[in-house]
């Protein structure tokens, strides 16, 4: 007969490895300030480092307030820092920390997550450099609402919901698993006990390699919010899949409006592509379907409906 754990022995378990993920981790989570330019300080929030050579990934609101920053670590260490690129559309930016070697965390695949599965935060909220806090994921495939500096309208899609406990400053810094490998990036607080991080995933490494190297991610721009949604067993029967991605919002003026794709849809194909979660939009979204004229088959009610729409760049 297998015995149960007592509550004491379960706490002792959960602290071993949040303090293991932490001790890993905090070596390569900074604390960032952000430059504005010459004229003084401009923001604050966290990096994690990527690559030993000093490549850091952070959030792109963080950097939005200048081009240079310093990147001080737990050690006592700090090292200026060059903003390479940002990506508004993912929330994540890439920076370069003009040091020879830095402690690079490993890098987990976050489309192996299940909700419920424990989690742990690591940034410098407040200004309190190095904190930890730790909770589940409370939800996958998440749309995140945001604004750039010119008032337009950007989705986030597919984030990580988590109760880690956040706050200011902590976006750009780690979300861990139990074995220490980095996968989400914090990215907002959403609500009392509600943290949203963007995925480490196959996409979100596409986009950051592209940052490294042209500083830049051409994007291709539909302007929906939209989450999972399950198709009704005909429909799915005919599909040959479970699942589609339900139209929370249109953006107006946007290739989705143009299109005539309306909140309640449920997209179900792009091209001769099935997509049942918004990453399977966010993937398609490549440079090569900027301007293209680009079929999308939705569910309206009970009816399959052929629609068009004209991808814009990302600006």
């Amino acid at each position: 007969m297998v015995e149960t754990p007592t509550e004491e022995e379960a706490l002792d378990a959960y602290s071993v490895i949040v303090s293991s993920v932490a001790e890993a981790v905090l070596p390569s989570v900074a604390s960032l300030r952000i430059g504005r330019g010459g004229r003084g300080f401009g923001g604050a929030g966290s990096g994690v480092v990527i690559t030993p050579d000093g490549f850091l990934v952070t959030s792109a609101h963080v950097v939005a307030a200048g081009r240079a920053a310093s990147a001080s670590f737990i050690d006592g260490t700090e090292y200026d820092v060059d903003v390479v690129g940002a990506d508004p559309l993912s929330d994540l930016a890439v920076a370069r920390a003009r040091a020879t070697t830095l402690n690079a965390i490993r890098v987990g695949n976050a489309d192996q997550l299940r909700v419920g599965q424990l989690v742990v935060a690591i940034g410098n909220p407040m200004g309190f450099s190095g904190s930890v806090t730790s909770g589940v994921v409370s939800g996958l495939g998440r749309s995140l609402a945001t604004a750039d500096g010119n008032g337009n309208r950007r989705f986030i899609e597919d984030v990580i919901q988590t109760d880690a406990a956040l706050n200011p400053g902590n976006s750009g810094g780690a979300l861990a698993d139990s074995h220490a490998r980095l996968i989400g990036v914090n990215t907002a607080v959403a609500g009392m006990g509600l943290g949203l991080a963007v995925p480490m995933n196959g996409t979100t490494q596409a986009i950051l390699a592209a940052l490294m190297r042209n500083g830049r991610v051409r994007r291709a721009y539909l302007g929906i919010a939209g989450g999972t949604r399950p198709l009704p067993p005909p429909i799915a029967e005919k599909l040959g899949r479970k699942a589609g991605v339900e139209v929370h919002e249109v953006v107006s003026g946007s290739p989705a409006a143009g299109g005539q794709l309306r909140s309640g849809d449920v997209i179900v194909s792009v091209g001769e592509v099935g997509v049942s979660k918004a990453g399977d939009l966010q993937r398609l979204m490549v440079e090569g379907k900027i301007g293209s004229k680009l079929p999308i088959t939705v569910m309206r009610g009970d009816q399959l409906l052929n629609l068009t729409v004209v991808p814009v760049e990302l600006t």
